[in-house]
């Protein structure tokens, strides 16, 4: 009984925190022909499944490292800044066959995914309480969730394009909260700043968009 309630409440993590995953895939492979979105979403869930049972023995040491969450923060809001750019491209562009390239999607792929892996690999990891049958049990699950979910939110973004703001909204707040969860950045600078330090992840969000929509104006001119 302990381990199917244990199990449920893995399940349920993957829910909340595959969404991000499954977010950078279906605006990635948006971007590309029409040919190959399937493919890309295939990849990019293997490789977020692989970065997370290897992560499975890593992350614990790799969070322990100063400052290298706010840097995976800062490498995902620039992630969702170049998606929403791309997003505008295509936007107004798309007649010309600006798309993005296979192997570019899967790097941008990997590299959000590696950032993206640690929290929800540690989140699992807690939840089992060292269990290791019940965290690849718990990754396992995932791989259908971050189908369905890229597959879904492919489609819904090629009928609603505003979409893709909300997708790089949630990644920007998903950035904010790395970084104010770095110790090291929080031995520094944060602990400063106590009281205001919930709003970081918040201001991301307007952060994302505005600089996007900036960098996209500024390469139109």
């Amino acid at each position: 009984m302990d381990s199917f309630i244990i199990f449920s409440q893995i399940v349920l993590i993957n829910l909340l925190l595959s969404g991000d995953n499954a977010i950078v895939i279906s605006m990635v492979s948006n971007r590309l022909p029409a040919a190959q979105r399937n493919k890309a979403i295939w990849l990019g869930t293997m490789v977020a499944v692989v970065l997370r049972c290897v992560l499975v023995f890593l992350a614990l040491p790799l969070l322990k490292i100063p400052f290298l969450q706010a840097a995976g923060g800062l490498i995902l809001l620039f992630i969702a800044m170049k998606l929403l750019v791309d997003l505008q491209k295509g936007d107004h562009h798309e007649q010309e066959g600006q798309q993005l390239t296979m192997l570019g999607a899967i790097w941008t792929i990997i590299t959000a995914d590696f950032v993206m892996s640690l929290d929800n690999v540690l989140a699992i990891a807690a939840v089992a309480k060292g269990d290791l049958v019940l965290i690849m049990l718990g990754i396992a699950i995932s791989i259908p969730m971050i189908i369905w979910g890229s597959k879904l939110l492919e489609l819904l973004l090629k009928r609603f394009s505003f979409l893709g703001y909300v997708g790089a909204g949630c990644l920007a707040f998903a950035a904010g909260e790395m970084i104010i969860k770095d110790q090291g950045l929080y031995t520094l600078l944060l602990y400063k700043m106590e009281s205001m330090i919930s709003i970081i992840p918040f201001m991301c969000i307007p952060l994302v968009i505005i600089v996007a929509v900036m960098g996209q104006q500024v390469k139109q001119q």
